[in-house]
């Protein structure tokens, strides 16, 4: 994958770009306040995204939980259902520009970022 082609990760209230490319919301529940309309999300695989469960533990852990968070996500996407939601990004990845849009107030340490880190690695 080249440079051009590293997937990156925008807060889905952000306007959308020019140079996004593909636009795929990540997460499992639509973000509030924001209209379908005005997201121009290409693709919602919400299998891809963290289950209920491992979502709901992150968020009320305690401390550094990232490590253990990434861990779990990981051992998730290992489904089936979820691998081929992978597989469908890393195509993607390989086609052009790949944008991971998430609501998360801290990207870089939440599902979207383990994402990058799989399609890149």
């Amino acid at each position: 994958m080249t440079r051009a082609h590293r997937p990156r990760i925008r807060r889905i209230y952000e306007p959308a770009g020019p140079d996004d490319g593909v636009r795929v919301l990540v997460d499992r529940l639509w973000p509030r306040g924001l209209a379908k309309a005005d997201a121009q999300v290409d693709e919602w695989p919400k299998s891809l995204t963290p289950s209920t469960e491992l979502r709901r533990w992150y968020h009320a852990a305690e401390g550094d939980a990232y490590d253990e968070f990434r861990r779990r996500y990981e051992d998730e996407l290992t489904r089936p259902e979820p691998a081929e939601a992978l597989d469908r990004l890393r195509a993607l990845a390989r086609e052009g520009p790949l944008t991971l849009l998430t609501a998360s107030t801290d990207p870089e340490h939440s599902h979207a970022a383990v994402l990058v880190d799989l399609l890149t690695g």
